[in-house]
């Protein structure tokens, strides 16, 4: 299998193996004009398996997505076909507006227009809480 290199973009990299189609989902990735190639079950050392997303353009895309799917997530910025910086993403210590709240009785369902805002909770365990209700993501 052959992925041509981009010149200017973005590469998504160390993606759980399988989240690759969620983020592209999550980020409206089908929407742009430019080639988007994903890469699902690369052989990896450091992880077995993952996925890579590759966009051939220089877009905004939000990290918080990425942290929230799928954490330890690498993504390196392209300029003239090389690496000009690299970012390694975390679990974002608060969501807005990525997911929405379960819970039919919260103000975020009842309301319009109010921001849908979780936080992360202390712990071992990465869960998210809607700061209205404190139901679980």
């Amino acid at each position: 299998m052959h992925v041509d290199s981009i010149t200017n973009g973005i590469v998504i990299d160390h993606i759980t193996e399988g989240k690759a189609m969620q983020i592209y989902d999550m980020l409206s990735l089908g929407s742009l004009s430019c080639p988007v190639a994903i890469l699902k079950n690369v052989p990896s050392k450091k992880m077995g398996r993952k996925d890579i997303i590759k966009i051939d353009s220089s877009i905004d895309i939000n990290l918080d997505v990425l942290g929230f799917v799928s954490p330890n997530i690498t993504v390196a910025i392209v300029r003239d076909g090389k690496i000009c910086e690299k970012k390694h993403i975390d679990l974002p210590k608060k969501l807005t507006d990525i997911i929405k709240c379960k819970n039919p009785r919260c103000i975020t369902s009842t309301e319009q227009d109010i921001h849908h805002i979780f936080k992360l909770s202390e712990g071992n365990n990465p869960v998210y809480r809607c700061i209205y209700c404190d139901t679980k993501a």
